[in-house]
């Protein structure tokens, strides 16, 4: 009986392993394409790990606006067979894919997602490697009506990083009209994306959100039980009081606003940090009001993600 026992537990062990081989782990810090899974898993290869990137799109004036930082993490997922890749804009406005090559269809589809539109369908590209060009479309008129694609270019892809093109193209591919050029440049050392550094763009991504006044945005940014102190009120807790309290000021529209963390501290997956923040507010009347204040802020990871528990903060009078 005491020998069954151990064959069960270490055939237990074994499929445990065997399920989760080429997952990322500590080893392997962006996991490894399963040999069982089509060839083409290794597509992705040069971009598995971490770039620091530069982001462009146009303005509805056709011009270029200026340049948005960024990283960008690629990493082999469901145990090898797929891949998943992830943004983290210096705008807060963040994205990511789940990449399966399909080979009954020949070609890799690609399902998108992002922080700025959830939807309950996600939409899907699809394409292939060519040469040495990774292309993908998505049927999608252009302002006119005119049928065509959006074609996605990963190009220029070396161990050193690679370059990305968003561009519309008619049917035939004889109009382009590209409106998102992203340079990335890899890592030497790339290991994951610190959780010092997803708390700073955190940070960014709120002010931003504050800028913008999306207040949606500025809620999920606090866990659903978070709590919040402001100046010369009572603890404010939960994500519809808090979304409340940001989209309940009125009479000045802010204009500038910066946050500078002066200490991170990491414990697990919870995290503090304190600093200042500044910023300047434009009121109804015209005039311009520029303010300080200090901040503390707990933090918890929540499915991955860094959001704040506890936020306090108030004014220094100048």
């Amino acid at each position: 009986m005491k020998s069954i026992v151990i064959c069960l537990l270490l055939l237990t062990s074994v499929l445990s392993t065997a399920q989760s081989e080429y997952e990322p782990s500590d080893a392997y810090p962006f996991g490894r394409p399963n040999p069982k899974a089509p060839k083409e898993i290794k597509d992705y290869d040069p971009l598995i790990g971490i770039c620091d990137c530069s982001s462009q799109t146009r303005n509805q004036d056709q011009t270029w606006a200026d340049p948005n930082k960024m990283t960008w993490e690629f990493k082999y997922i469901m145990n090898g067979m797929g891949v998943q890749d992830q943004t983290v804009k210096e705008d807060g406005k963040n994205s990511g894919s789940i990449r399966q090559f399909i080979a009954d269809s020949s070609r890799w589809y690609v399902h998108y997602y992002s922080n700025t539109k959830p939807t309950t369908v996600l939409s899907a590209w699809e394409g292939n490697k060519k040469e040495d060009k990774i292309i993908l479309y998505r049927e999608q008129k252009a302002p006119n009506g005119m049928d065509g694609f959006y074609k996605i270019n990963f190009y220029d892809i070396s161990e050193n990083g690679f370059k990305w093109l968003g561009e519309w193209v008619d049917k035939n591919e004889t109009i382009s009209f590209p409106t998102w050029k992203i340079e990335c440049i890899k890592r030497k050392d790339s290991e994951k994306i610190s959780d010092e550094e997803q708390i700073k763009a955190a940070t960014k991504a709120f002010s931003a959100s504050y800028l913008k006044q999306d207040y949606e945005a500025i809620a999920r940014s606090y866990t659903n039980d978070a709590k919040i102190f402001p100046n010369n009120t009572s603890i404010i807790s939960g994500y519809e009081a808090i979304k409340k309290r940001w989209s309940g000021s009125s009479g000045y529209t802010p204009i500038e606003h910066r946050i500078t963390p002066e200490e991170i501290v990491i414990l697990g997956d919870t995290a503090h940090d304190y600093g200042y923040y500044q910023g300047k507010n434009k009121n109804d009347d015209g005039t311009e009001v520029n303010y300080k204040g200090k901040y503390v802020v707990v933090w918890k990871k929540t499915n991955g993600t860094w959001k704040m528990y506890l936020d306090i903060w108030n004014q220094i009078k100048e």
